[in-house]
């Protein structure tokens, strides 16, 4: 079934929590509907789907309403006016496609992947003027930082944020470093070790990847994400990761590192809702964060698959709960997923922990297996589903008319500072 499809499921299905139903009838609503009317005040949100239901800060990016032509357009016209600005400006654009994205975004890719390696992938192409992202902010900001000066970054909607990212932010960690360093010191041990080094996981705001940049620290991907830890600790006592909680336990925990010696930091409480003991006890200081989406998945839902299905196979993103990963098969990034996919003889039967738009996606893709979304409920990523044609179409037209609409630009101090620990997990083995 393809993700066409799932809209079309949306607009007929029912909320619920069975089979082919949908998390909020919100999903229902035109995507622009959340959009801000010029001379309008409003409050950032997530919009309907897995985020739904978390707060978005004061801070987060508002979109602003885009022409009615847009919004009042069928679907083939748009296809028509994206598919003509993409001939017309050849090489002078590239398009980015991140695997969450629904298939009528996907179509128009040049490049599609996870969000640091469709930042990779716009490096290769450096007579690109425009690079459109269809992805998320937090992923527009890396490309920008990536890229070269003269290349622009454009995100469709900028109201397409992440609520995992938005869990943590620069002023929370600067308070969280600062107590830490009052608690634990700030001088090296005697084998030259760090009382604390951070690590922020890519899902994370440019600003904080320059936090990790300017004290030692890291950037890491569900990818490498032990690599990077293992580095950490050559160079660190302790590790102090976000904003994934999940990401961080699951990582730890296959590094041998037992639970007691994992603690929750939440931003929110004193001491993070910790004793100074249990903090200097600790190896890994988990940032109370996580992903909408992967925390839906279930240990229920794991058993339901094996009674359903003999022999079924269990794969799902590590930044799913940790009692899920130990629950399932196996546990992988994005790409980790679609490779396991791939190489699975015919006759395989699949259960998929990740977003819904890939989980269907390599349903359309591989009908000799049987895969399925280990949530029976649709319920998409709510700011990876603001992405429309109508938005593409918008911006894409601009560049036709001279105007970059939705730059990403991020500051050439935070830039700099960013792309030393980026630079480091790339000298990571």
């Amino acid at each position: 079934m393809s993700t066409k499809m799932i809209d079309d499921l949306i607009v007929q299905a029912e909320v619920g929590s069975g089979e082919g139903t949908i998390c909020s009838s919100d999903l229902k609503q035109p995507i622009w509907s959340l959009d801000v009317a010029e001379g309008e005040r409003a409050k950032p949100t997530y919009g309907a789907g897995a985020s739904q239901w978390d707060k978005a800060p004061v801070f987060a990016p508002l979109q602003h309403q885009i022409p009615a032509k847009y919004r009042q357009m069928a679907h083939a016209e748009l296809d028509r006016r994206i598919r003509a600005v993409k001939e017309t400006l050849g090489e002078r654009l590239v398009i980015l496609g991140h695997h969450y994205q629904r298939d009528d975004i996907i179509q128009y890719a040049d490049f599609r992947g996870d969000s640091f390696k469709l930042s990779q992938l716009a490096a290769t192409r450096p007579n690109a003027e425009y690079i459109l992202f269809c992805g998320v902010h937090f992923m527009a900001e890396s490309a920008d930082i990536l890229s070269s000066p003269q290349q622009q970054v454009i995100l469709p909607n900028l109201a397409a944020g992440c609520s995992m990212a938005d869990m943590a932010n620069l002023e929370d960690v600067l308070d969280c470093w600062e107590t830490l360093g009052q608690i634990l010191g700030q001088k090296p041990n005697a084998e030259g070790q760090q009382p604390l080094l951070p690590v922020t996981y890519m899902n994370s705001a440019a600003n904080l990847k320059a936090f990790c940049g300017e004290r030692n620290g890291i950037v890491c991907t569900s990818s490498n994400a032990e690599t990077v830890l293992k580095w950490a600790f050559a160079r660190g006592e302790r590790v102090l990761f976000f904003p994934d909680q999940h990401l961080g336990r699951n990582t730890g925990v296959k590094l041998g590192i037992p639970l007691e010696e994992m603690v929750l930091w939440d931003p929110s409480k004193p001491l993070g809702g910790n004793s100074p003991a249990a903090l200097r006890q600790a190896r890994i200081i988990l940032w109370r964060g996580w992903c909408s989406v992967h925390q839906r998945f279930t240990v229920a839902q794991v058993e339901k698959a094996r009674q359903d299905y003999l022999g079924v196979r269990v794969v799902v993103h590590p930044e799913c709960p940790l009692e899920v990963v130990e629950a399932a098969d196996e546990a992988g990034s994005t790409d980790y997923i679609i490779k396991a996919v791939e190489e699975a003889a015919a006759g395989t039967v699949l259960a998929i922990g990740t977003e819904i738009n890939l989980v269907r996606r390599l349903q359309a893709e591989h009908p000799d297996k049987k895969i399925f979304c280990l949530d029976p409920v649709i319920c998409p990523c709510s700011t990876m589903y603001r992405i429309h044609p109508a938005y593409v179409a918008w911006v894409l037209e601009g560049l036709l008319d001279g105007q970059v609409l939705n730059q990403i630009r991020v500051d050439e101090k935070v830039a700099h500072a960013a792309r030393i620990a980026l630079n480091r997990m790339l000298t990571v083995k």
